[in-house]
């Protein structure tokens, strides 16, 4: 075959492929703001059945659209689809705060948001999606309330102030200890403390032990203390382990994500429990790039404990703006030195020609959705396997993205991998940050 033939069966094959991506594409035609219709949505009860767990994306933390596309699914998912519990990438230690006020009403949303120990959640948008929820379980009988669940070990205030509080009652010579040795993980994240003996770690066992033997039947403060003082533990792990390992599995970044898998897991405990997943798509994709030696994230734990059952979601967007920290090129200390630095705007133009969000973009250039299941079955067309199983480059940004370089970093992504599903978004506005929660001033 020659040069020209092979160009020509290539470019065959890619308008085949853009071809299949339009036809199948869900348009959004409700829009992305919460509350609008659902006729749009429709066809994701038959996507969605038999699903237990969503998980859906976002390639930036900072994506106003992204936000308010989850808050709608949201919505959806739970009046239905009978979905019960949001679990976010967020402190699991400060969840139990906003779970109160979403069921409750207890406290401000403000100052539960703030709780959460996350910039990338204290904005409006999150605001709304609290606020929904809390209006949503109003009146409603506990066994068909949303609830709220963090599910990151880290940012671990609330559980030493609950241990605090324990210790006081039933131990009080305990408490000294308990500020000394484990009072930093109130604030250190995760590889902050690299210690190979992980002492820390090990100081929040024997804690953990100990409040074992208040847990019997008829003692929920017992029950608590318990739940606290395992957030602590893994809190104690994640920072004392190193960001680098000859094995993958026994790097920060894989206990991360392995807690996390295992905290959606209690949920599920419940065999009435549907879980909306709330996270980056880093931590949602149900797979690796390829077979190689990197750890597996979140979504692969939950999607090899539980099958098809768990549905995996990429956001994408197609040019604009995203909040994230912009730092300078090079090393950095990490989260640790933007103490006191607020996340910024970060223009970014439309995606490379190669990219998977130019591909969305050239088939529909609309806000839509694709479920990408289709994509590797059988009867699905040899060039749309192929490009659905082939490398290709994405956007993804996280808290941090480096000064200037930004515009240009991509990762590689196999998409019938690692996603049962995206959404794509045209236009990306950065999220809106709300005022540090500040107590009222009492006369």
């Amino acid at each position: 075959m020659s040069a020209n033939d092979r160009e020509t069966v290539s470019g065959e094959a890619s308008d085949e492929v853009t071809a299949w991506l339009s036809r199948n594409a869900v348009p959004l035609s409700g829009g992305l703001a919460p509350g609008a219709p659902t006729t749009d949505l429709q066809p994701l009860k038959e996507v969605l059945d038999g699903v237990r767990i969503v998980g859906l994306g976002e390639s930036t933390h900072g994506t106003r659209e992204f936000f308010r596309l989850k808050h709608r699914l949201l919505e959806y998912l739970v009046t239905e689809l009978g979905f019960t519990t949001l679990a976010m990438e967020a402190s699991a230690s400060a969840g139990p705060a906003v779970d109160a006020y979403v069921r409750g009403g207890v406290g401000d949303p403000a100052q539960v948001l703030t709780g959460l120990g996350f910039w990338t959640w204290r904005t409006e948008e999150i605001l709304g999606v609290i606020e929904w929820m809390r209006a949503y379980n109003d009146g409603r009988p506990a066994d068909e309330q949303v609830r709220f669940a963090g599910i990151d070990p880290q940012r671990s205030g609330d559980s030493l102030a609950v241990l605090e509080a324990f210790l006081t009652s039933v131990a009080p010579d305990r408490l000294p200890a308990l500020h000394s040795s484990l009072g930093v993980l109130a604030t250190a994240y995760p590889g902050s403390r690299p210690d190979p003996e992980q002492k820390l770690m090990h100081e929040a066992v024997n804690l953990l032990e100990f409040v074992r033997d208040f847990d019997e039947p008829g003692t929920p403060a017992g029950a608590v203390a318990v739940r606290h003082a395992r957030i602590l533990v893994r809190a104690a792990d994640l920072v004392t382990r190193g960001g680098q390992h000859a094995d993958p599995e026994r790097t920060v970044a894989a206990a991360r994500d392995r807690y996390m898998a295992e905290a959606v897991g209690d949920i599920l405990d419940d065999p009435d429990a549907k879980v909306v997943l709330w996270g980056h798509n880093s931590h949602v994709a149900k797979g690796r790039t390829a077979d190689d030696a990197a750890a597996p994230p979140l979504g692969q734990h939950l999607r090899e404990r539980h099958g098809d059952a768990y549905y995996a979601l990429g956001l994408l967007f197609g040019e604009g703006s995203f909040r994230a920290h912009r730092v300078w090129p090079g090393p950095w200390s990490g989260v640790g030195g933007l103490t006191g630095r607020v996340a910024e705007g970060n223009p970014i133009g439309p995606a490379p020609a190669n990219t998977v969000e130019a591909r969305l973009a050239a088939a529909t250039p609309e806000d839509h959705l694709l479920d990408l299941r289709p994509a590797a079955a059988d009867d699905a067309p040899r060039a749309v396997r192929e490009w659905a199983d082939a490398a290709h480059d994405t956007r993804s940004f996280g808290a941090l993205v480096t000064r200037w370089f930004y515009r240009s970093h991509v990762v590689p992504v196999r998409l019938s991998r690692q996603y049962d599903g995206l959404a794509y978004v045209a236009v990306s506005t950065d999220s809106r940050p709300i005022a540090p929660y500040r107590p009222p001033v009492r006369p």
